[in-house]
């Protein structure tokens, strides 16, 4: 083999050492992805879940939590957290032919807001579904 002819018969330690560099980084910029890509997943699995849990409770307010004016908080296990708010918006006594004057109806809307909450990775999450309900009751 002649002279200068033995230095590019094949690669050097250098070459290997740049490829096995650049391999690494590619695949920890992969794995950080794919890590990544799991978390999301995961607060996207929990964020349906609470979702799911607090329009459970929306649907309770008048069937079992009466309509009127409340806070109440608790546990749903699995860590997560609920507190409903109930709060009356605006009444109206209903002037309808026929109704006893001295009962008259009241028409009120309550504003409920449910929160569910939990402790994430990133720290704590939650989330807020809200609703206006009408209650009709005898009032002054």
């Amino acid at each position: 083999m002649p002279p200068n002819q033995a230095g590019e018969a094949g690669f050097t330690l250098l070459e290997v050492l740049v490829a096995f560099v650049i391999a690494a980084l590619a695949l920890g910029v992969l794995f950080q992805g794919s890590i990544e890509g799991l978390a999301s997943v995961r607060l996207a699995d929990r964020t349906t879940e609470a979702v799911s849990v607090a329009r459970s409770h929306l649907a309770a307010v008048g069937h079992g939590i009466p309509l009127q004016t409340a806070t109440q908080q608790g546990e749903d296990g699995n860590g997560f957290r609920w507190s409903l708010s109930i709060r009356p918006l605006t009444s109206a006594v209903l002037a309808e032919a026929g109704t006893d004057p001295l009962h008259p109806q009241r028409e009120t809307l309550y504003e409920i807001h449910v929160t569910e909450s939990w402790d994430g990775p990133q720290g704590p999450r939650g989330t807020t579904l809200s609703t206006r309900r009408a209650s009709l009751g005898v009032g002054s």
